[in-house]
């Protein structure tokens, strides 16, 4: 067990790597990368590049504090500690809410792909059975949920690896592309259709809202380091493998997307990954990437509920969560935060089907106000741990960030400018004004639940003569 808490510590390298893997690689890759190539065009591989930089630095401001102070709640803690307790609240159930709406959207997902098996079962049943599955199994030691991780990742990591690999085949090779690209394949198509950069800066700036979208979950990392069995180790090789590996995934594959198709094409028939396996003249191509996204549905979910899970019991713990979130079960898990997110869930499946599209697309759209919230907040307080610490406790630090103050100082304007950015333009604008109305009640609950507490529990301490 953990020194300070009940939870056990079950999860080693290869299970952190692939947590944060799963979590980072989820349908948006599979589908959504469309959308950022037709902003962007080419130069969407320069918007991944500079968002996996800042996403790196926010990386290893976590891992600084994360080896300093390995705890449960992680972020929410350190936010709670070097930030004021308001700000740790804020963070904490920003994170847990991301992780519910994210999960309802692969909930979602999952049953729309099972259906493209069973079409006559109702779809519901299939969200039930995924919620029941996945609920019971974050009951499990942690152990065995680190292994399922790590095969259902290691499946969508497979098929990044295969598109990949055939799409270089196709490039270098010649194989037929069965009419799929209406011009030659190669390099070249990156800057013959428009240019670099096709639709200026302008549309460069407008994908970096979905770019670093892709990049959410990675900061699950952070989380693990409370069941992690050797912190201080695990956590800097996990911090330095994983952001390079999906930065690279991602990059290679939009590369080998764009030297084969011309730009405007990707997306057009679907998803991008089925595109490569039916110029490759695979008939089961859409059968293929099914399994593939439906692996990747299960695993986002699987990791979502875990780090919220884990969230939420930290903060049960400082007293900015209930205190039944607490509760360990004898395999050391947090089963009241697993319980409450299964139900969450349930619930939004319900909601799902009784409000409109564009009202559900509105609530999805804080994910990623939240994500950048999260990192940003991650960024602040490595910048308040390391002012309150002495020259000598600095040169101590085991982990800490490069090239400090002025890599952090850099990755804390790049969150603030994506701020603007989702302000800026009308598609993303809907999405701060959520964020906006979700930290404001937020705040309000603090004042009005919180505080109070802390304030009681403050009197009393000075009542006795303990301050």
């Amino acid at each position: 067990m953990t020194h300070d808490t009940g939870l056990r510590r079950g999860l080693n390298a290869r299970h952190i790597r692939f947590m944060a893997l799963g979590s980072a690689i989820g349908t948006g890759l599979f589908y959504g990368s469309a959308s950022a190539i037709q902003m962007a065009g080419p130069a969407v591989l320069l918007a991944y590049l500079v968002a996996g930089a800042a996403v790196y630095m926010v990386m290893r401001a976590l891992g600084e504090m994360a080896v300093h102070e390995p705890v449960s709640g992680s972020f929410g803690h350190y936010a709670s500690s070097y930030l004021g307790p308001l700000a740790g609240f804020v963070t904490g159930w920003t994170y847990a809410f991301e992780m519910i709406i994210v999960c309802l959207a692969d909930v979602t997902a999952f049953g729309i792909y099972m259906g493209f098996w069973f079409p006559d079962v109702p779809r519901w049943i299939w969200v039930l059975s995924i919620v029941l599955f996945i609920g019971g199994l974050n009951l499990c030691h942690v152990k065995v949920f680190g292994e399922l991780e790590f095969w259902l990742s290691l499946v969508k990591v497979g098929a990044i690896v295969a598109m990949i690999l055939a799409g270089l085949g196709i490039m270098f090779f010649g194989f037929s592309l069965h009419g799929a690209a209406t011009s030659a394949t190669g390099v070249h198509n990156l800057w013959q259709h428009g240019g670099f950069l096709p639709n200026g800066w302008a549309g460069l700036v407008a994908s970096l809202s979905v770019v670093v979208f892709a990049f959410g979950g990675i900061e699950i990392i952070g989380i693990t380091a409370g069941e992690a069995q050797d912190p201080q180790r695990v956590i800097p090789r996990a911090i330095n493998a994983v952001p390079l590996r999906i930065l690279l995934f991602y990059v290679l594959t939009l590369f080998v997307l764009m030297a084969i198709f011309p730009w405007q094409q990707i997306g057009s028939n679907g998803s991008p990954f089925v595109q490569i396996f039916d110029g490759l003249g695979i008939e089961s191509a859409a059968a293929i990437l099914n399994v593939v996204v439906i692996t990747a549905a299960i695993s986002a979910i699987n990791s979502d509920i875990f780090g919220a899970g884990r969230m939420l019991y930290g903060m049960a713990r400082q007293g900015q969560a209930p205190v039944g979130f607490s509760r360990v079960s004898r395999h050391g898990v947090p089963w009241m935060t697993v319980l409450l997110m299964a139900v969450a869930l349930l619930l939004g499946v319900a909601l799902n089907y009784l409000i409109p599209q564009s009202v559900f697309l509105l609530i999805a759209s804080i994910a990623t106000f939240a994500t950048v919230w999260v990192w940003l907040m991650i960024l602040l307080a490595q910048v308040g741990m390391r002012r309150r610490m002495g020259p000598l406790q600095v040169a101590a630090l085991k982990f800490p960030v490069p090239l400090w103050p002025f890599a952090p100082a850099a990755a804390i304007v790049f969150m603030l400018f994506i701020f603007v950015v989702l302000g800026y333009f009308p598609d993303t604008r809907p999405a701060l004004w959520v964020g906006a109305i979700w930290i404001a009640l937020l705040v309000i609950a603090y004042r009005r639940w919180v505080r109070p507490k802390g304030d009681a529990a403050h009197g009393v301490l000075q009542a006795q003569g303990g301050l």
